[in-house]
């Protein structure tokens, strides 16, 4: 579609808005718990399973891909900084960007009414960005966007693995595209890359361990027994997306690149660690950050300065030992023993 690529998104297909094969599979893992938290997905799942249900007399989806990787790529993702270096955190490359459910939100609204408009009478629209009840990945790979990999994410062969899905369902009937296959061959890096082992074999991930969802998704306290393996990531991990080969691909994208912030690369940890609810929703307003909530990001902040912070760090731990909101006190009680016990 010339239209969503004149809007500037990376890459489109097209499929049937039949049932994701994949639909089963989805049940079976939440048969088995593997979302740990994550009670929204055991609320949508007959969605989930069948875009009809979603969009009734959907009859086409459209599956655009937005790349958020950097040219060159100047990131910071290692998760245990130089000896006696400032403490600093790590967050995700895709939220060093202003939320993408805003940035994306005016050309997806604009393909969406084209595509209504150029589909004849009472023909009807619905856009999602990493929203909407459905399988988003299998109904990508369907489309020939790209293939499923082993560390259970999507893969462009044009773009790697940095990239935003966004996808139109519509009642205006459309050719639907090759669906890709599968080219991770024997490549298992991305299995071996993750600090958790959260992904316990090939296209399978166990939730309940990916420090993506400890640190952003879990609203609770982080297992001890995986705070060490978190290093000083604060939101998000990029570990087994980092690894894959096919990144050598990966290119700027038009939509994302004007809505980049500097100021998320390697954020001080102390300096987190001093906000207060008004200065954290002012600081981290209109970034995925905000989603944590302050004591979701200050909780995860005290893991980071356990794991890699110095004696410089215990006056301000032992404030937030002291906060009124007791996941942030656990977790500051927590770091101070760590930092004592790693620095004597």
């Amino acid at each position: 579609m010339e239209k969503a690529r004149q809007l500037g998104f990376d890459a489109v297909g097209v499929t049937s808005a039949a049932p994701p094969a994949s639909a089963e599979h989805f049940r079976t893992a939440l048969a088995e718990g593997r979302q740990g938290e994550m009670g929204w997905l055991t609320r949508s799942v007959d969605k989930r399973s069948d875009p009809q249900c979603v969009l009734p007399g959907a009859q086409s989806i459209v599956v655009l891909a937005i790349s958020y990787a950097l040219e060159p790529d100047t990131l910071t993702t290692d998760p245990i900084p130089p000896p006696n270096a400032e403490p600093r955190g790590v967050v995700a490359r895709y939220a060093h960007y202003a939320d993408y459910h805003d940035v994306l939100a005016a050309p997806l609204r604009e393909l969406s009414e084209w595509l209504d408009q150029h589909g004849g009478n009472g023909r009807r629209s619905l856009w999602y960005v990493d929203t909407g009840p459905i399988l988003e990945r299998d109904l990508a790979q369907r489309a020939g966007v790209g293939f499923v990999g082993k560390h259970t994410n999507l893969i462009s062969r044009q773009l790697g693995n940095w990239f935003f899905l966004a996808e139109i369902l519509t009642t205006v009937p459309l050719t639907p595209g090759r669906p890709a296959t599968n080219h991770c061959g024997h490549c298992t890096r991305c299995l071996t890359a993750c600090p958790t082992a959260a992904l316990t074999e090939p296209f399978r991930l166990d939730a309940r361990r990916c420090i993506s969802y400890l640190t952003i998704e879990l609203k609770g306290s982080i297992p001890e027994a995986l705070r060490p393996l978190i290093g000083n990531r604060i939101y998000g991990c990029d570990d087994c997306l980092a690894a894959c080969p096919w990144n050598r691909f990966a290119r700027t994208g038009r939509l994302m690149k004007a809505a980049a912030r500097d100021d998320l690369d390697q954020p001080r940890l102390l300096e987190l660690l001093r906000l207060d609810e008004a200065t954290f929703r002012s600081r981290f307003a209109g970034t995925p950050l905000l989603r944590t909530k302050r004591r979701g990001l200050l909780r995860n902040v005290c893991v980071a300065l356990g794991n890699t912070g110095t004696l410089e760090a215990l006056p301000a731990l032992d404030v937030a030992s002291r906060d009124s909101e007791p996941l942030i006190a656990e977790h500051a009680q927590w770091a101070r023993s760590e930092i004592l016990r790693r620095c004597g």
